[in-house]
């Protein structure tokens, strides 16, 4: 790998500079690729932008930036995509920093930015060279997403349409699925979350399948499939579905038939249940025919809640003779007069909380390990 270092100004850098969304983002008089396959979104948030400019404004050193030559004598952006957009956006008018455009300065201010000289490294070397070049500085700086290395490592037809449907700003996922994803949407975490959902979490071994496939139509007509499944099942959104793997569950669940009123009930009831210490297990537990309660995190009964069951059966079982534990107490077992330490108990729901049972002292009672086990959640 050859590496040359150079100057490049402002004027130099955005002279012809022009954002084609899918088609790419080209600056230097048309001579450099901005976006070149490996590279990732713009994620610059605004502040980070507007930093971008306030540098530039006041003479202080930007990081480098490295430009990979190609055979044709073009070059491709490496490493500074993010601040050579900032540049391009400010200098064609796309945002204002503290409320002026670069056409709102005078016509100093403007020079003295055009002026700005970036201090650029132009690499030479073989495409497998280029990428490891790409790999080591981008560990040295903003690492990219587990997804945005993938992107990279398989670019081609496959992964620019993928991105178009579920990376870009108003992508079609964002439209219907908003309220279902979570994690940063153009860090590719939304199209991550697709490909596991669809390959069972083996996300490098589908995308290896598909890479050269012309688009990613299977993959998004499941991921609406799955989509719709949801707003049907569930016809009301709360905020706590955000983020569930809705895929999984519709490979599951999908076959069965519910009723989605009765369903929405559920899920109201739930939420209103103040034992319910889970509000993301609700829809599991609901799907899976409200079986197991540990989906829903019941809340247990505090310390002081067990203290003060715990000593009153002791009290009443050391004067009249049987147990502490109320099972162990009747029958012939060889523990029916036996006084347990307390951390020889559990606290137990007398009335189990799928039947109406509270989590308060009346409903609580101390009963040795195995009988709480054996009880279970009668």
């Amino acid at each position: 790998m050859d590496i040359v270092p150079v100057k490049v100004t402002v004027r130099d850098l955005t002279k012809d500079y022009v954002d084609n969304a899918e088609q790419g983002v080209a600056a230097y008089g048309g001579k450099l690729d901005v976006r070149p396959p490996y590279q990732r979104e713009f994620v610059y948030k605004d502040d980070q932008r507007d930093a971008v400019i306030d540098t530039i404004t006041k003479g202080y050193p930007l990081n480098t930036m490295y430009w990979a030559v190609r055979d044709d004598g073009t070059f491709e952006v490496m490493d500074g995509q993010q601040r050579t957009i900032s540049i391009g956006q400010y200098v064609t008018g796309d945002f204002t920093v503290d409320g002026r455009g670069f056409n709102n300065l005078q016509d100093d201010e403007r020079a003295r930015i055009l002026d700005y000289e970036l201090t650029v490294y132009q690499c030479e070397g073989k495409d497998s060279e280029k990428l490891d070049w790409f790999r080591t500085i981008n560990i040295a700086g903003v690492e990219l997403s587990d997804q945005e290395l993938r992107n990279a490592v398989y670019h081609g037809s496959w992964v620019t349409d993928a991105k178009k449907r579920f990376s870009k700003r108003g992508c079609p996922a964002y439209g219907i699925a908003r309220d279902y994803l979570s994690g940063e949407m153009n860090r590719q975490k939304w199209l991550e979350t697709a490909i596991k959902w669809i390959n069972d979490g083996k996300v490098e071994e589908y995308m290896a399948v598909h890479q050269h496939d012309p688009t990613a139509i299977d993959l998004w007509n499941y991921f609406a499939s799955v989509i719709e499944w949801v707003k049907t099942t569930f016809p009301t959104v709360h905020r706590e579905m955000k983020g569930l793997s809705w895929g999984p569950l519709y490979s599951k669940y999908s076959s069965t038939k519910f009723d989605p009123s009765a369903m929405d009930a559920d899920v109201r009831r739930l939420r209103a249940d103040s034992q319910v210490e889970n509000n993301k297990g609700i829809y599991e537990y609901l799907l899976s025919g409200k079986t197991d309660t540990r989906l829903l995190s019941i809340r247990v009964f505090d310390d002081k809640t067990k203290a003060a069951r715990y000593q009153q059966q002791t009290t009443i079982a050391e004067e009249a003779g049987p147990s502490n534990c109320p099972l162990c107490a009747v029958g012939n077992n060889a523990n029916r007069t036996r006084i347990y330490a307390q951390d020889e108990m559990d606290a137990d729901h007398v009335t189990a909380w799928s039947k109406g049972g509270n989590t308060d002292l009346k409903n609580c009672q101390m009963l040795c390990v195995t009988h709480n086990r054996a009880k279970g959640n009668r």
